[in-house]
């Protein structure tokens, strides 16, 4: 019966994370701060380049901001796949004592290494950033203005099927067991993020989606979770679907621009969320935020692309991506007004006017050019 003894090492395990989530501070109020400072960390491949890029139009909006002190920006190197080999590190030690200084990180694209790779095989810096800084939400937007589309999407990083997806059980020959983790306070603090956003961002409705009428314990802890901090949030309406039905509501034309912000657990914000990309040009299209209460980092979700270095390409990498993650930054910290005019003139150079097209070769703007339309685009907006 080593399987009883396996699940009796899980409950335990989750019931000593649920007593530190009890213990956990409040978000971090970056109106407090004296100095916000905003890491950026350019990863490796093309992630130095399009990085550096999203840190030029960043410094170019909050330019005041910086000459006051109220915003520091501080570039850390070392989250190469070379560095990472050489300690054998997903994060080497140096790079995540800096990364704990400062209280925002933006962070371009890292190599997660592959069978067959040069590399040996360490852990994703994506995930163990997510780990070491509690980062449990993540979150996506979505936004194509001629659909009528404006979604935002809060996946919880943390629980779910995915907590323990490598630690399921093989009773027998026949019968595979895994298992599904909710807690809470895990759930809490994803809904309070969710709703949070709405109230600061002017949105009206909180969309929850589970699958509580069947998966009654955990999915419906999360939804009883989510009607219960909505309480603390009057003037924003939740409402709630089920993931099924919901997949098919996001192609429906008419019901779908009624949604604004969803909070999902984490298997469906998988789902979901790759599925409403394909609205905006698809998963490569994005930013991402990963949130947690007193750290955050925002990312572009696209791979390092080592071959355009190699080939000398990497100065013509489209750093759309990166730049969405800066304006998701600039809105999370509270510079809403400078997040809107990122987000007008990114929708203007990639949409409206396109003035310059971004190809990956010389046929094509390189991503230094590109991100100057922008900042000119944003000085036109005034």
């Amino acid at each position: 019966m080593d399987y009883l003894k396996q699940f009796e090492t899980i409950v335990k395990e989750q019931l000593e994370r649920v007593e530190r989530l009890k213990e956990q501070k409040d978000f971090l109020d970056y109106k407090s701060l004296d100095t916000i400072v905003i890491g950026v960390v350019g990863g490796d491949g093309i992630g130095p380049a399009i990085t550096g890029q999203a840190q030029r139009i960043l410094e170019f909006l909050l330019n005041d901001e910086v000459n006051k002190g109220k915003v520091e920006f501080r570039v850390i190197e070392g989250c190469t796949i070379e560095k990472r080999a050489e300690v054998g590190k997903a994060i080497p030690d140096d790079v995540l004592e800096e990364l704990k200084k400062c209280h925002v990180i933006l962070k371009g694209p890292t190599t997660t290494p592959r069978k067959g790779d040069p590399w040996p095989n360490v852990e994703s810096a994506n995930v163990a950033m997510r780990k070491e800084l509690d980062l449990f939400a993540n979150v996506r937007p979505v936004k194509v203005p001629e659909l009528g589309i404006d979604w935002t999407f809060f996946r919880e990083n943390t629980e779910d099927s995915y907590a323990l997806g490598s630690q399921g059980v093989n009773v027998s020959e026949d019968l595979a067991i895994d298992f599904k983790v909710i807690t809470s306070q895990g759930t809490q603090r994803i809904a309070e993020a969710a709703f949070d956003y709405a109230k600061k961002n002017g949105k009206k409705k909180v969309t929850v989606v589970t699958k509580a009428n069947v998966v009654k314990t955990t999915d419906g802890k999360f939804l009883d979770v989510c009607k219960e901090v909505s309480k603390n949030y009057p003037e924003v309406e939740m409402d709630d679907w089920y993931i099924d039905i919901m997949t098919a509501k996001l192609i429906d034309e008419k019901r779908r621009t009624q949604f604004e912000v969803f909070v999902l657990p984490n298997l469906y914000g998988d789902i979901l969320t790759d599925e409403a990309a394909e609205f905006q040009g698809g998963v490569g299209t994005a930013g991402s935020a990963n949130i947690g209460k007193q750290y955050s980092m925002f990312e572009a979700i696209h791979g390092s692309a080592p071959r355009m270095v190699d080939e000398g390409r990497d100065i013509y990498a489209d750093p759309s991506s990166v730049i969405r993650a800066g304006a998701m930054l600039l809105n999370h910290i509270g510079y809403i007004e400078e997040a809107d005019k990122l987000y007008k003139a990114l929708e203007i150079c990639s949409q409206t006017e396109k003035k310059l097209v971004m190809t990956g070769r010389d046929t094509g703007a390189t991503s230094a050019a590109y991100a100057n339309y922008i900042m000119e685009t944003i000085d036109k907006l005034g």
